[in-house]
């Protein structure tokens, strides 16, 4: 298609924070709040899930049911990366909650282990799908200089779900309130209830804009331009024209090339952020219930009570620290959360070994590190989303996800559960020191290869394709608008 000059970058970079802003976070962000629910409450009903008059499952089954979750996932964002880069972001944010909420419901008729793994696969599918469409929209529409903090938020928005989930657990495995036969199974229901609610809301949300201009659809990204200008309350004219030859469909073969010749070295960056992040959390997360069971012996009914101080560290830190990245830099702050984060645990795991620590003591520590740990695990998420071409931003997103998962998390729970299972201290600390040092090997390759994208356009960030760009050898130029 030939060249054409539009200025919405522009437009959507130079809006006030308004409502209409405040509506995107809130209906997209919501699905992290979704994983977070879902996460949480497997996690915390898990010992509940080992009784014989639930499911009568092992702790190493209770670990393979999340890795079926994280493997949907997975499949999920492969296939609905692609479909929200040829079809759509909106389309596909609709799609994949759909599929979550039918997912959802679904687990809370499962009989043994093998319907509720298939279930937590499905679920995973929908959730999966849901990070790929969601991030590149709000990367898309937020204002190149809130983009930063607005998405460490957006993300953190995981830990409101996790304290959702670690309350419907205080409440439904509480026999007094409900037999425990039933509770689990009510706790997935409801997350079916609360999806319904969500899509009901997000359907009145406009497609991107920018989306619908690298495809060509020019007066329908026009229209919706306009539309979000009266929703803001702006009307003044931005002159800087982005010159863009769109491209409709971006071949595999071309997304190859982009990532291991074009930008390689952003390719090992964000491969590395989302590998340590991965292990880092899914390896601990999901097996927290069943630490605080089998060395603190923690009732199944009073785990919700400790997963309280974790989640609100995990949210107040992308949350606190977010404006952070936006002002003192990218690179900076990631490699800064990274090592915190690496360090802080391997000090907590020798603390462990040592039998230094109580149930609470433990779960304040975890709060601490995990504050600054929810930032950096953000940050990489952030990363991927916004140094790589807007017309292959939903796929990227996918396989830096896929990959960090696969290499990351997906062996994690199972591996940390039989650790568990076994009693032994030891192997488990040796555990949390190599997900330790992952965390600061990514540091380390933070300060050799970050991305100074900190208050600049995507545009300027990453070249569309149909613009030139040099290669990963040679810092992008800029794109300036108006040339």
């Amino acid at each position: 298609m030939s060249t054409t000059a539009s200025s919405i970058p522009a437009r959507l970079d130079r809006l006030p924070w308004s409502a209409w802003h405040w509506r995107v976070v809130i209906a997209l962000g919501v699905s992290w709040l979704l994983d977070g629910l879902e996460v949480t409450v497997v996690g915390s009903i898990g010992p509940a899930l080992q009784r014989p008059e639930t499911l009568g499952l092992s702790g190493g089954q209770v670990g393979w049911a999340a890795s079926a979750y994280i493997g949907g996932a997975v499949l999920g964002a492969l296939y609905f990366g692609r479909l929200a880069d040829k079809l759509g972001r909106k389309r596909m944010f609709l799609v994949t909650l759909v599929v979550y909420l039918v997912a959802t419901l679904m687990t809370a008729f499962t009989w043994d282990i093998y319907s509720f793994a298939f279930c937590r696969l499905l679920t995973g599918v929908g959730i999966g799908g849901e990070y790929a469409a969601i991030n590149s929209a709000i990367d898309e529409l937020i204002p190149a200089r809130l983009r930063g903090r607005v998405d460490l938020a957006v993300n953190g928005t995981f830990w409101i779900g996790a304290a959702m989930g670690a309350g419907l657990s205080v409440a439904l495995l509480n026999p007094a309130f409900i037999s425990p036969e039933w509770g689990w199974r009510l706790a997935f229901a409801l997350g079916g209830v609360l999806a319904l609610a969500i899509l009901l809301v997000r359907r009145h949300l406009p497609e991107s804009p920018r989306w619908l201009l690298m495809h060509g659809r020019f007066d329908e990204a026009e229209a919706v331009m306009r539309q979000i200008e009266r929703a803001v309350g702006v009307s003044d004219k931005v002159d800087p024209q982005l010159a863009i030859r769109p491209l409709r469909a971006v071949p595999w073969n071309q997304v190859v090339h982009v990532l291991t010749v074009q930008y390689r070295a952003r390719t090992v960056l964000g491969l590395t952020l989302m590998t340590a992040q991965a292990f880092f959390y899914n390896a601990i997360f999901f097996t927290y219930a069943l630490v605080l069971a089998r060395f603190y012996d923690v009732p199944d009914d009073h785990v919700g009570y400790y997963i309280f101080p974790f989640a609100l560290g995990n949210f107040l830190g992308p949350l606190l620290l977010g404006h952070l990245f936006d002002t003192v830099g990218r690179r900076t702050m990631i490699a800064a959360t990274y090592a915190l984060s690496g360090l802080g645990l391997l000090a907590t795991g020798y603390a462990f070994r040592q039998e230094m620590l109580t149930a609470t003591t433990q779960a304040l520590a975890w709060s601490a590190i995990f504050f600054v740990a929810s930032a950096a695990a953000s940050s990489a998420y952030l990363t991927v989303s916004e140094v790589f071409p807007l017309e292959m931003r939903a796929i990227t997103i996918s396989l830096f996800y896929a990959a960090g998962t696969a290499l990351g998390g997906f062996l994690g729970p199972p591996l940390y559960g039989a650790m568990i299972e076994s009693g032994g201290r030891g192997a488990l600390f040796g555990a949390y020191a190599f997900a330790a040092a992952l965390m600061v090997a990514a540091a380390i390759v933070t300060l050799f290869l970050g991305v100074d994208a900190e208050r600049r356009p995507l545009e300027d960030v990453c070249a569309p394709l149909g613009c030139d760009t040099k290669s990963d050898d040679e810092k992008p130029a800029p794109l300036r608008h108006g040339q």
